[in-house]
């Protein structure tokens, strides 16, 4: 009777030093491999925005670009880019950079091309806030002799999270 104990005994034995093999496998995997490293704060969420374009009609508003943040989560301004895609009308693109700012400086705030009206007020709306929320607007003048819009003429206006590299807004605007 003492030898069938014994070959029970064994068997668990066998058993738990397998399960401790397994065990052991997967918390150094874990740590190999950098799952237990802590994961980034998602971008926020910018639930409906819209955004309007107005032509060069020789007015006060012509060639302004503005996106409103209608839903969604506050964004810092310091955590955003607005790039600007007007490969239609002009066949240039470029960002606004090192926000907020109450002008568009070119040496500052401006990569690519500089298609932005830099003179002082130009940047309005949240650009000049902390926070961009919802019942805010991005607005910004492109200049004319830069890049001149016509009736009909498309940009791709895209707010992106920096820490991230998240698109929070992408409008597709018509000049009107």
């Amino acid at each position: 009777m003492l030898g069938g104990n014994r070959g029970q005994s064994e068997v668990l034995g066998e058993v738990l030093l397998v399960g401790v093999a397994v065990v052991v496998a997967a918390v150094l995997s874990v740590g190999a491999f950098g799952f237990g490293e802590e994961v980034d704060d998602p971008a926020p969420v910018v639930a409906e925005s819209s955004g309007e374009l107005v032509a060069d009609d020789g007015g006060f508003n012509n060639q302004r670009v503005r996106i409103y943040h209608q839903a969604g989560d506050p964004v810092r301004v310091t955590n955003v880019e607005i790039a600007v895609d007007a490969n239609d009308a002009c066949g240039k693109r470029g960002r606004i950079v090192g926000l907020p700012t109450n002008t568009i400086d070119a040496d500052e705030n401006v990569r690519g091309a500089d298609i932005f009206d830099g003179r002082n007020g130009q940047a309005e709306g949240a650009l000049r806030d902390e926070v961009y929320r919802a019942g805010d607007v991005f607005d910004f003048r492109l200049v004319s002799g830069a890049c001149e819009l016509n009736p009909g003429d498309r940009l791709t206006i895209r707010v992106v999270h920096t820490p991230s590299g998240a698109v929070l807004v992408e409008e597709r605007l018509t000049a009107n």
